[in-house]
C-alpha cells in the first residue's frame, strides 16, 4: 500500500519526537484520522471535548514539558475554535503547532460548506509561520519549518492541509528547480550578549545600594544563577506570575508575585529600590515597577524584540538567561552592606504573617484564602499546579509556596478563562508520573471545565500517578470582575452579569466515576484536600467560598479600601447581595491595621 500524505505527516511528527496530538475529529481531517488508524495511534490522538480545549491542552503540555505541543482540528469551525488557545500560546511564548484541515482544492473559492479563509484567520495568531500544503512535495519543508519556527520563536505556528491533499500518494521533493528540500535536525544553540554590554551592566549593578530583581519565565533554566546573583547583590527577588516556579518561595529574600495579584513586599521592593535587574520577563504593568528616573535598570532577555519596552533600562542584554548570568556574575562585587537585604527579608516575614491572619479570618461559609492556605503544606514536592483566571489567581499567587521541583502556570498574558483544567490534563500527558492540581473558579468550571472532566475520566488509565485534583472555588459569582466593578469602576455588582447558578460540581464528577467532594464548612477543608490527594484517580473538590472576601491589591491603602467598602455597601444595598454578610466589616477585617505600611 502506498504512503499517503497523511501517513507522512504522522511519521514526521514521530521523527520530531511528538508523542501525542490533542485534537477533535471532523471530516476536514478524515485523511489524517485514517492515517492514525494505520499508524496504530502513534503519536497518540488525545480527544478533547472541544477544539479550544485541545489547544489549551497543547499549551499546558508545552509549558510543563518544554517540548512542542501539537493540536489538530477540522476545517471551518474546528479551526476557528483553536484560536483562543493558540493566542494563549502566542502571548505566553509557548511552542505549539496547529494542524488543520481545509475543504478540497476543487471546491475552494466556491463558498463550499465549512470553507473559511484560513490564511486570513491564522495570519495574526500564527504570524511567524502559517502555510497551506497544496502538493505532496511541499510537505516536508512546510512541516519541518513550522516545527522549527515554533521552537525557535517560542510561538504557535499552523499548517493547513486540504482534505484531498491528505489522501494523495506522498512523493518527496526532488533535486529540481523550484523544489525545496528539508532536514530534520534542530541543533541546540545559545545566544549571549557582547562582553562590552555585560561590563556596562555590571557597573550599573555594582553601583546600586538597593537592588531589586524581577524574574520571569525566561529565567526558568537559570535557577542557581539567579540565586547566586541575588545573594551577591543583597537583592530581593520578585516574580512575574509566569515565573512563579522559577525560584523557591522558601528563600527569605524572594518577595513573591508582582502586580495587581502580587504581594506587598514585591510592591515595596520596587517602590524603594535604586537599581532594577529584570531577567526573562516582559511584565507589562509599569506602574508596579520603580518610578521612572528613580532606579537604574538592566534587562536580560533572549528576544531582541522584547527588550527595552517596559522600563527605561540603560543596558539591554540580549541572550539566554543562564549563559548571560554566567558571564555577569564574575563581574559582580561582593561585600555590600546588609541593611537593604534585611529590610527586604523583614517585609517578606511581615507579609507572611498578614497572609496567615487573613487566611484565618471567618467568612461565610468558607474563606477562599484559607482554602489555598490549607493546600500549601500538603502540596507534594513534585506537584504541578495550574490556575485559571479570576479571583482564584489571587490566592494562587499569594498563598502557594513554590518549592524546588514544583511547577506552576496560568494564562499569564491573555488571562483567558477556561485554561486551568485543560492545562492540568496537558500536564498529566507531559508528566504522567507526577500529581497535578488545578485551581478553578466556578465561572471557569461552568465555561468548559466540567466538560473536560470527561476527558480526564477517559484517559485516567494512562497516568502512572493517578492524582489529578481539580479544586472549584464555588462562590456563585464572577468574582474578579465583580471586584473590578467595585474597586475600579466605582460601581456596585451588576447581578445579571455576575451572579452564577449553583452547580453540583462534586456530584457531576461522581457521575463520571471520579472522586467528588463537596466542602461546606471550614473544619472540613484540610480533610478534603487530603482525601483528594490520596484518591486513586481524578478528584473534584468543591469548596463553597465567600464572594465577599476582597482580593486586596498590594498597594491599596486603608482609606482607599474603606472608601470602596462604603461605596459598595451603598450600591449593593438595594440588591441586598452583600449586606447580609457584613460587607464593610469584612473588607476592613481583611486589611492590615491602619498603622502598617
Amino acid at each position: 500500500m502506498s504512503t499517503k500524505v497523511a501517513d507522512h505527516v504522522l511519521r514526521r511528527l514521530r521523527e520530531w519526537g511528538v508523542e501525542q496530538v490533542f485534537g477533535y475529529p471532523g471530516d476536514g481531517i478524515n485523511g489524517l484520522l485514517a492515517a492514525w488508524g494505520r499508524a496504530e495511534n502513534e503519536p497518540r490522538f488525545v480527544q478533547s471535548r472541544h477544539e479550544e480545549m485541545s489547544a489549551f491542552q497543547a499549551v499546558g503540555y508545552a509549558k510543563f514539558s518544554g517540548r512542542l505541543g501539537v493540536c489538530a482540528a477540522t476545517s471551518g469551525p474546528g479551526a476557528i475554535h483553536l484560536l483562543n488557545g493558540l493566542y494563549d500560546a502566542k502571548l505566553d511564548h509557548v511552542p505549539v503547532l496547529a494542524i488543520v484541515g481545509q475543504t478540497h482544492r476543487t471546491a475552494m473559492g466556491g463558498s463550499y460548506q465549512q470553507e473559511v479563509d484560513l490564511h486570513t484567520l491564522f495570519k495574526d495568531v500564527a504570524s511567524e509561520f502559517v502555510e497551506t500544503v497544496t502538493v505532496p512535495e511541499q510537505l516536508p519543508n512546510v512541516l519541518d519549518r513550522a516545527i522549527r519556527t515554533a521552537y525557535a520563536r517560542r510561538c504557535p505556528t499552523a499548517i493547513i492541509i486540504p482534505g484531498d491533499v491528505q489522501e494523495l500518494d506522498y512523493a518527496p521533493p526532488t533535486h529540481e528547480f523550484k523544489m525545496v528540500p528539508s532536514s530534520l535536525d534542530r541543533s541546540s544553540w545559545t545566544a549571549v550578549p557582547s562582553d562590552d554590554s555585560v561590563r556596562r551592566a555590571a557597573e550599573i549593578l555594582n553601583s546600586g545600594d538597593k537592588v531589586a530583581i524581577l524574574a520571569g519565565q525566561g529565567a526558568a533554566g537559570a535557577r542557581a544563577e539567579v540565586e547566586r546573583i541575588a545573594e551577591l547583590l543583597g537583592a530581593g527577588v520578585a516574580k512575574a506570575l509566569l515565573g512563579k516556579d522559577v525560584l523557591s518561595d522558601e528563600l527569605p529574600y524572594v518577595t513573591g508575585s508582582i502586580g495587581l495579584l502580587g504581594t506587598r513586599p514585591s510592591y515595596e521592593l520596587m517602590r524603594d529600590c535604586d537599581t532594577l535587574l529584570t531577567i526573562g520577563s516582559s511584565f507589562p504593568y509599569s506602574q508596579f515597577l520603580p518610578e521612572f528616573g528613580k532606579a537604574r535598570g538592566v534587562q536580560i532577555d533572549i528576544d531582541p524584540h522584547m527588550v527595552g519596552m517596559r522600563y527605561p533600562y540603560e543596558v539591554n542584554l540580549v541572550g539566554d538567561a543562564k549563559a548571560t548570568l554566567e558571564r555577569l556574575i564574575p563581574l559582580i562585587e561582593e561585600g555590600r552592606g546588609r541593611e537593604w537585604y534585611d529590610t527586604v527579608c523583614a517585609n517578606v516575614t511581615r507579609w507572611r504573617e498578614v497572609m496567615e491572619r487573613r487566611a484565618g479570618l471567618d467568612a461565610d461559609p468558607i474563606n477562599p484564602e484559607y482554602v489555598a492556605r490549607a493546600l500549601d503544606p500538603l502540596l507534594p514536592d513534585d506537584a504541578i499546579v495550574t490556575c485559571d483566571s479570576g479571583s482564584t489567581a489571587n490566592w494562587y499567587a499569594r498563598h502557594l509556596t513554590m518549592k524546588p521541583g514544583m511547577r506552576g502556570s496560568l494564562s499569564g498574558t491573555l488571562a483567558t478563562m477556561g485554561c486551568g483544567v485543560p492545562y492540568a490534563i496537558g500536564a498529566k500527558f507531559a508528566h504522567p508520573d507526577r500529581p497535578a492540581i488545578a485551581l478553578v473558579g466556578d465561572g471557569a468550571m461552568q465555561m468548559n471545565g466540567m466538560a473536560e472532566l470527561i476527558t480526564a475520566a477517559k484517559y485516567r488509565h494512562l497516568w502512572d500517578d493517578p492524582r489529578l485534583v481539580i479544586a472549584v472555588f464555588n462562590n456563585h459569582d464572577l468574582n474578579q470582575v465583580t471586584w473590578e466593578l467595585r474597586a475600579m469602576g466605582g460601581a456596585p455588582s451588576f447581578l445579571p452579569s455576575q451572579e452564577l447558578p449553583d452547580v453540583q460540581y462534586a456530584a457531576f464528577a461522581r457521575s463520571l466515576g471520579l472522586t467528588g467532594i463537596r466542602v461546606e464548612k471550614p473544619d472540613d477543608v484540610e480533610a478534603a484536600w487530603r482525601a483528594a490527594l490520596e484518591a486513586d484517580g481524578p478528584a473534584v473538590v468543591e469548596f463553597l467560598t465567600d464572594p465577599a472576601v476582597p482580593p486586596i491589591p498590594p498597594h491599596a491603602t486603608w482609606d482607599q479600601m474603606e472608601a470602596t467598602a462604603a461605596s459598595v455597601l451603598k450600591g449593593d444595598a438595594d440588591r441586598g447581595s452583600m449586606v447580609k454578610r457584613g460587607f464593610k466589616a469584612k473588607v476592613q477585617e481583611f486589611l492590615p491595621g491602619r498603622g502598617e505600611k
